[in-house]
């Protein structure tokens, strides 16, 4: 493989694995705003917010660390057949695979990027009665969806090294 290439998997691996061990504690958050919204709940008048920033962390937290799950090889796959396969016929099945998954990312992120900047240009706000802007939890989406993407790319050149017998 070019040095160019190698540099590639590992920049983005770099970038993504301190990004994903970030939005690993973004799961706290997330129980600290629902363990609040349950006492005040039960206690008090329940505030407008929480429900709708709980999903918000929940999306930052499954999209920021989406990439690292992927880097690590975490993801949910159908192993009845797979497993069963060497490792070359594995990486021609992921050759062949990953690049849907680069076409679905390149779509996801245009109507993405369309999505946030509408956000941005006119202000858009949730619908509940709490009515947060939109862009920051759009801003975050595009980003763990390039980063994902990015990954996706990695993965199909260390797939192909992996083909042509090579380590990256």
């Amino acid at each position: 493989m070019p040095i160019i290439l190698k540099k590639y998997v590992k920049t983005v691996e770099a970038v993504n694995r301190v990004v994903g061990r970030i939005a690993m504690y973004i799961i706290f958050v997330m129980i600290g705003i629902l363990l609040y919204s349950s006492i005040t709940r039960a206690f008090f008048v329940p505030p407008m917010w929480t429900l709708e920033m709980a999903q918000f962390t929940m999306v930052a937290y499954y999209l920021l660390g989406g990439p690292y799950s992927m880097q690590l090889g975490d993801h949910v796959r159908m192993d009845l057949i797979y497993g069963r396969w060497s490792n070359r016929t594995k990486a021609w099945v992921d050759t062949f695979t990953i690049l849907f998954l680069i076409f679905y990312l390149i779509m996801l992120l245009v109507g993405g990027w369309s999505s946030t900047s509408y956000a941005v240009e006119y202000g858009e706000r949730s619908y509940s009665s709490w009515r947060p802007y939109m862009a920051p939890i759009k801003i975050v989406a595009c980003i763990g969806i390039f980063l994902m993407l990015l990954q996706a790319i990695a993965e199909f050149f260390k797939d192909i090294a992996r083909i042509r017998g090579e380590q990256i």
